[in-house]
């Protein structure tokens, strides 16, 4: 490869516009291309211990409070999220926090030639995806991270995170979502993110339907597995709705955990906290200490989720964008806001029954702002307002995102609420405007960092046989 054919990447808009300039190569499930790129960088994805979380709905939450809680026992976390809010950083974080400009841009420029020498040596083009994830994977490399976690980015069998040799496979939960791609049945759906699941590896799974848990249970059976599954290894003790969040105690898979304050909205963030306990104490193979476990729940943030960002109006930033989030946004609103009334900025994205969509919050709310965001595959605004107007209350449509989101808040007035939801690139435009500061999510981790604890056993650091090649799908 000549000197001429790096790309000259000098600038943090340099390195973004490196990854940008692959957006148009769209979504292409395989994993050819990300094992040809990563040869090519001698896989730094094997140089550490993975978590590898997969599921509808709740990945990235689950991601964010494992690192948490990881971290509070002293463990350096590097962490991989999509899609991302604001800026394209926030995909990947060290210790809990997300790379900095300058680090960001460094990153880029250390693989940038490894990824056009491989496009020219192969023929092979790479998507944004498969780049975004061997970023990451080269990060924590170069951080030497104790622990990396890892959340898919579509289905599982065939994501191209699905490199990974991972100590800890999740599957947060299944339901219907991407069925062009990953089928139109919860057991093809479900075949698809257990597809993470390694020979003699561990499953930890949260509330699967039936379907699901029978297609598990013969992932499990064939690849020799353990399974830790929701309500069985692990559960809720209980769960009480507290002032900004929930009072929870869990019964983990080595320990009894009470009196846990959990300061986020929608009680299905308990079930993902249990979920997270699970799979942090599976990562370390014991019980998790009691008082660095309730410093790191009492932490945690989860932006664009069920997010209070405003008040007068309440403003609630969700990025529900499938039913199954629906119905938690719905479950949330009727729960923990019950006399609030609400107006609804809509956007989506895809290819979605947006009536269908938004069916769970009949009732719930009374006026309707369709929007669209800045983004190609964006439903038009007048298609969602349209759609939306199944729900039975008045609906405007606005160009963009924010119009519709000043709109909405001078109907709500300083009594009401605005929920902004349907797509995260919806709420990640909203968010921009309304959230200024740094991501505060990881207090607890930054805080025990230089303290680790000294019972973490040292077999779940890395060792030689992590250098085995990758095996292949099943």
């Amino acid at each position: 490869m000549s000197q001429t054919s790096t790309p000259n990447i000098r600038t943090r808009d340099d390195a973004e516009a490196f990854l940008n300039e692959r957006i148009g190569r769209g979504v292409e499930p395989g994993l050819d291309r990300i094992k040809g790129l990563l040869a090519f960088m001698d896989d730094p994805q094997l140089a550490y211990p993975s978590i590898h979380i997969a599921g509808t709905n709740g990945k990235t939450t689950v991601s964010r409070m494992v690192q948490q809680i990881l971290g509070a026992h002293g463990l350096a976390t590097g962490g991989f999220t999509s899609p991302h809010l604001d800026h394209v950083e926030e995909r990947f974080s060290i210790h809990g926090v997300s790379l900095d400009p300058k680090d960001f841009t460094e990153a880029v420029r250390d693989i940038a030639w490894f990824v056009v020498g491989y496009e020219a040596t192969s023929g092979n083009s790479v998507t944004y995806f498969e780049v975004a994830a061997a970023l990451a994977f080269s990060v924590f490399a170069t951080a030497t991270v104790d622990v990396a976690v890892v959340e898919v980015g579509l289905g599982g069998r065939l994501d191209a995170t699905n490199v990974l040799d991972a100590s800890v496979s999740v599957v947060t939960g299944i339901d219907f979502d991407h069925t062009e791609i990953l089928g139109d049945t919860i057991d093809l759906i479900a075949r698809e993110k257990l597809g993470i699941l390694k020979a003699q590896g561990t499953l930890v799974t949260g509330p699967l339907p039936a379907d699901a848990t029978v297609s598990a249970s013969e992932r499990v059976a064939a690849l020799d597995a353990n399974w830790v599954r929701f309500d069985e290894a692990f559960s809720i003790e209980d769960a009480r709705i507290g002032v900004g969040g929930w009072q929870v105690s869990i019964n983990g898979v080595f320990a009894e955990y009470r009196d846990l304050f959990l300061p986020l909205h929608g009680r299905h963030q308990v079930d993902n906290l249990a979920t997270s306990i699970a799979t942090a104490e599976m990562m370390l193979g014991r019980a998790l200490d009691a008082d660095l476990l309730q410093v790191a729940v009492a932490a945690t943030t989860v932006p664009g989720r069920l997010e209070v960002v405003a008040r007068q109006p309440i403003v609630l930033l969700d990025g529900a964008h499938n039913h199954q989030g629906f119905e938690g946004l719905a479950a949330t609103l009727d729960t923990e806001f019950p006399t609030m009334p609400w107006k609804l900025v809509l956007g989506a994205r895809g290819e979605r029954s947006i009536a269908s969509l938004a069916a769970p919050l009949h009732g719930l709310i009374d006026e309707v702002f369709a929007c669209a965001a800045n983004d190609s595959s964006s439903v038009p605004a007048d298609v969602v307002a349209e759609q939306a107007r199944s729900l039975d209350v008045p609906v405007g449509s606005y160009p963009d995102v924010l119009t519709a989101l000043a709109a909405a808040k001078d109907s709500a007035g300083t009594n009401g609420g605005v929920v902004v939801a349907g797509s995260l690139y919806v709420v990640g435009e909203a968010r921009h405007v309304l959230v200024s500061g740094a991501d505060r999510s990881s207090e607890a981790h930054l805080r025990f960092e230089s303290d680790p604890d000294p019972s973490i056993d040292d077999d779940i650091y890395p060792d030689d046989d992590l250098a085995e090649d990758y095996p292949p799908s099943l």
